[in-house]
């Protein structure tokens, strides 16, 4: 039995599909027809983009620029927090630490 390969889209494909169903007015199912698409796939997408348009987080991968920016900040902001707080943790002569560098 062969297996089919997984298609991948990239988030401007899933938008141009949910414009078409948005803005030209065409319904799931045609889009999906037309484009060969499954309708679960779909109906995520519309979802997805719906949550991020009242600013709240989607599921799985960002689709708008937007919250794929608002996404790759908060990366870095825990990246930076993690740091500072390694930092402090190795630090003896922090106020925060003075009972390490009594133990010295």
């Amino acid at each position: 039995m062969t297996r089919l390969k997984r298609r991948v889209f990239d988030a401007s494909f899933k938008l141009q599909v949910v414009e078409m169903i948005r803005i030209q007015g065409l319904s799931i199912a045609q889009v999906c027809r037309d484009m060969k698409l499954g309708e679960t796939a779909v109906r995520r997408w519309l979802s997805q983009v719906e949550a991020e348009l009242l600013d709240q987080p989607g599921l799985g991968k960002p689709l708008t620029a937007e919250q794929q920016r608002i996404r790759q900040l908060e990366a870095e902001n825990r990246q930076l927090r993690d740091d500072v707080d390694i930092l402090k943790k190795h630090r003896p002569s922090l106020p925060g630490n003075f009972d390490e560098l009594q133990a010295c």
